[in-house]
Order: C-alpha cells, then sequence, then structure tokens
C-alpha cells in the first residue's frame, strides 16, 4: 500500500477491531499486516488465536487499509466481515505503529480457552437495554476497577478486579449462587474481546454469557440516547484517555483515572513509560 502523508490532526480518525480465528501462520500475517498499515500508526496484536488492533489516520487511508485488512488476498479471508469501531481523535492516539506477534491476544489466565468457537450470545445495542432491566439478569462490567470507576453502565456490578487475569476469581466464587438463583449474566466490556474470551471460558461452567455486541464503544456509537444508561466517561488505551457518550475526547488525564488507585502510582508511571516508548523516534 503506498504511504500516505500524515494527516492532518483534526482530522484523524480512531479505529478498534479484533477477531477471533485461527491462524496457522501467525508470524506471516503480522508481516502482511504491517505491510498494509506502515502508513498509520497505532498497536496490533497477532496471535495463533487472532488479531486484536487500533489504528489511527485520516478517514481515507483508514477506509483504505480496513477494506484491505478485510480482502487482502494474502490474508486468505481471515479477517473478511471483520468488524470496525470509529471514532474522533482531537489528541493524537499513538505515535508509532507497532504490529506484535503474541500467544494470545488477551490472555484471560486459564489454558486452553478456544475463543475462535462462539460461546457466547450476543446482544444488538438496541435490545441491551431490555435485558438488563429483566429481574434475573446480573450485568457484569468485565473491565478493571479503575475503568468501572471513571464510568459504568448503570446496575452494573464491578468485581474489583486489577486485572483482566482476575476476572474469572470473581465468576467462580460467584457461579454455583447464579445457577441456584436461576440468573443469567450479561457482560460487557470496551470493544466486547474480552467478553467473548470470558464467554467462552463460562460456557464449560454451564453459565451462558449474554455480551454486549461490539462492547461500549459500539453501544455509544449506536445509541443516540447512551448517556441515559452510562454514567461517565469510558476509559480507552490510547493516548486519548477517555470518551463520552458521542465517542468524544474529554478533558480526563491519566492522573485523574489512576489518583485514587491503590496502585496508582505504579499505574501512572507505567502509562507514562509506554507513552514515552511510543514517541517519535
Amino acid at each position: 500500500m503506498p504511504h500516505a502523508s500524515p494527516a492532518p490532526r483534526s482530522a484523524l480518525q480512531h479505529t478498534a477491531f479484533y477477531r477471533f480465528v485461527r491462524l496457522q501462520t501467525p508470524q506471516d500475517v503480522a508481516q502482511r499486516v504491517r505491510e498494509l498499515t506502515g502508513s498509520l500508526t497505532g498497536s496490533i496484536l497477532v496471535a495463533p488465536e487472532g488479531i486484536n488492533g487500533m489504528l489511527a489516520g485520516s478517514t481515507q487511508t483508514l477506509d483504505a487499509v480496513e477494506h484491505a485488512l478485510r480482502n487482502d488476498t494474502r490474508l486468505g479471508g481471515a479477517f473478511a466481515g471483520m468488524a470496525f469501531k470509529r471514532s474522533a481523535c482531537r489528541t493524537a492516539p499513538f505515535h508509532r505503529m507497532k504490529v506484535h506477534v503474541k500467544p494470545e491476544i488477551v490472555p484471560l489466565g486459564i489454558d486452553g480457552v478456544d475463543a475462535t468457537q462462539a460461546a457466547g450470545i450476543d446482544v444488538s445495542p438496541e435490545e441491551w437495554d431490555a435485558l438488563i432491566d429483566a429481574d434475573d439478569v446480573v450485568l457484569l462490567d468485565n473491565r478493571n476497577s479503575f475503568e468501572f470507576r471513571l464510568g459504568h453502565f448503570r446496575g452494573a456490578v464491578d468485581p474489583q478486579v486489577a486485572n483482566f487475569r482476575d476476572f474469572p476469581a470473581y465468576v467462580l466464587a460467584h457461579a454455583e449462587r447464579w445457577k441456584a438463583e436461576g440468573k443469567r449474566i450479561a457482560m460487557y466490556c470496551t470493544g466486547g474481546i474480552r467478553c467473548e474470551k470470558t464467554s467462552a471460558w463460562m460456557a464449560g461452567l454451564g453459565l451462558p454469557a449474554y455480551q454486549l455486541q461490539g462492547g461500549i464503544l459500539n453501544y455509544f456509537q449506536q445509541m443516540p440516547d447512551a448517556a441515559a444508561r452510562w454514567q461517565g466517561e469510558c476509559f480507552v488505551f490510547d493516548n486519548r484517555v477517555a470518551l463520552d457518550t458521542r465517542l468524544q475526547q474529554t478533558q480526563t488525564t491519566l492522573e485523574d483515572v489512576y489518583s485514587a488507585e491503590p496502585d496508582g502510582a505504579w499505574r501512572l508511571a507505567r502509562a507514562r513509560r509506554l507513552a514515552a516508548a511510543s514517541g517519535p523516534a
């Protein structure tokens, strides 16, 4: 793909995507993805279980790269039909382009979980409100506690985890009670990927989970009245820090996010190191 000139900051768009799919040669996939995304900035993980990424660039460049990821013949159709979630940028989300090969695109901390086989029950943003209003539904926020405190769906439960790998312990501690009470489990996360990985594991426990299709970002995108159900902001893992229900960057800083956390000093220092590492070469 031809190298495009950097877009004016006012024209920057952010796109987020993932796909659980078996990749036989993730190193080869990663190399092709590097070639296709060389004109952008962002971060992409490729693993035997699929792809997870975020990119920033002009609308036209993102259009071209999204089309290429879905249709490039050298990718063998692995990402055909993959969904992309767009949002605007006031701050450049990234400064470099990084494509890494990892053992997993999202580590749950449990071996043998196969999220390439659909296990959760997708619920569209339009159907979500009715689901979470039901008396027999437990609404779980499948994110870290600092994300929950910044913003969440009204009535959601905070499992109070510091890391995604801690989430299964919370589920195991409550699973039998939920079953005995006939509860259905509804989960949401930022873009959907954590819920898909978790629901694949939960299915083996006899706990089918309803998951918000496309996550919080898709809900904000599809629901003009999202603020009626959502309280606060949504943390995003890039330089913009947080978005409101209209997918607009807020004034929230990393200091605002982490200052009240028990391990906030460590998290803030780590976030600053990562930002510095992704700065201009």
